[in-house]
C-alpha cells in the first residue's frame, strides 16, 4: 500500500514533488501537462517536465482530448525525461480546462476516454496510469463504466477522486463509490477526496478497500502528513505535528529550491499561496503573511519568516 502526492497545478512543480518525497511519499505527480503544447514545443510546458533524481518514482500527468496528440506528448515525455510513468488526466474540474474538452470534460464521452488511454499506452513502454471523478454531476455518474473502458484500455491503475465535477472541492466525497470500482476492478485503485490525517487515510482504506492513497489539498504547506499516515498505518502511532521550527526550515528550504529553479522574481510570486500553507494556524503571524504577499526578493522573504522565531 502507497501514501502518493496527488497531482494539483500549482503546487506539485519540481521543488515541492522532491520535499514530498524526502517526507514520505511513496509516489509523486506532477502538475498537468498540455499535450497540445508539448507538441507545439512550447519552451514553459517542456521546462515542467524536468524530473530530479532526488523524487523519484515520479509520474508526470498529460492533459488533452485528441488521442493521437495524447500519444504524440507520451513519446515526447518519454524521450526526455523518462518518467517512472505517465498519469493522464479525466478529471479536471477547472472551466478553462473543460470548456476545450479536456479534463472532467471526457467523463462524458467514455469512448474517447478509451481511446485516449490506449493510444498512450501503445505509445510508450513505462506504465500508463489516469485520474478521475465520479462524473459529470450527480445525475450522470458513469465511474463505473469509465473504469471499465480505462481497464480494457491498459492502463496500471485507477486514481478515483470521489466527487463530480460539479462538486469542484465542495461537500463530502462519495467514498462509496471508490468501493465499487475496486469491487469490480482487476487493476489497484487510487482512492483519492478528503483524506485530511491518519485517520481519515485509514477510514478510506476500510470503508473502500482501495490499494493506495493520493493526498491532495491536505499536503499543501503539509509534507509532514504522508510520514504521519503511513506511521498510523503501519504502527498504529501518531506523528506529532511539525514544530513552527520545523515549518519555517522547510518554508525556507523550499523557497531556495524554487528559486534555483525558477528564478528569483517568478519563485517569489509563486511561493506565496505556499507560505499561507506554511503559516497557517501559526499564532500571530497574520502580519507576516500579509508582508509576504507583497515581498519581491528572496531576502524579504526569508527575513519575514525568521521573525517568526
Amino acid at each position: 500500500m502507497g501514501v502518493f502526492l496527488a497531482p494539483m497545478a500549482g503546487v506539485t512543480d519540481l521543488p515541492y514533488r522532491v520535499l514530498a518525497r524526502e517526507h514520505g511519499a511513496d509516489l509523486v505527480v506532477s502538475e498537468m501537462v498540455s499535450a497540445q503544447a508539448l507538441v507545439y514545443k512550447n519552451q514553459r510546458t517542456l521546462d515542467m517536465l524536468t524530473i530530479h533524481s532526488a523524487e523519484r518514482p515520479c509520474a508526470i500527468q498529460l492533459f488533452g482530448h485528441d488521442p493521437e496528440v495524447m500519444a504524440a506528448a507520451a513519446r515526447i515525455v518519454y524521450d526526455l525525461v523518462r518518467p517512472d510513468m505517465l498519469d493522464l488526466n479525466f478529471g479536471c474540474p477547472t472551466p478553462k480546462v473543460v470548456k476545450n474538452g479536456d479534463g472532467a470534460a471526457l467523463l462524458r464521452d467514455p469512448r474517447l476516454v478509451g481511446r485516449i488511454a490506449a493510444a498512450v499506452v501503445q505509445a510508450v513502454p513505462i506504465p500508463v496510469t489516469a485520474k478521475i471523478r465520479l462524473g459529470w454531476d450527480q445525475g450522470s455518474i458513469n465511474c463505473l463504466e469509465v473504469a471499465q473502458v480505462l481497464e480494457e484500455a491498459g492502463v496500471h491503475w485507477l486514481t478515483v477522486h470521489a466527487r463530480t465535477r460539479e462538486q469542484f472541492y465542495s461537500g463530502q466525497a462519495q467514498w462509496e463509490w471508490i468501493g465499487e470500482i475496486k469491487a469490480r476492478s482487476r487493476i489497484p485503485i487510487v482512492g483519492n477526496g478528503d483524506i485530511v490525517s491518519p485517520q481519515t487515510a485509514q477510514a478510506m482504506l476500510e470503508q473502500t478497500g482501495c490499494d493506495h492513497l493520493a493526498v491532495g489539498r491536505a499536503a499543501r504547506g503539509n509534507p509532514w502528513i504522508f510520514r504521519q499516515i503511513k506511521a498510523y498505518l503501519t504502527e498504529g502511532s501518531l506523528l506529532p505535528g511539525p514544530t513552527l521550527e520545523e515549518r519555517i526550515e522547510v518554508a525556507l528550504r523550499h523557497l531556495r529550491m524554487k528559486v534555483a529553479y525558477d528564478g528569483e522574481q517568478r519563485a517569489v510570486r509563486e511561493m506565496r499561496p505556499h507560505l499561507a500553507w506554511y503559516l497557517k494556524g501559526i499564532p500571530y503571524a497574520a502580519p507576516v503573511r500579509k508582508e509576504l504577499n507583497t515581498a519581491t526578493t528572496q531576502g524579504q522573504v526569508e527575513r519575514l519568516l525568521k521573525e517568526l522565531l
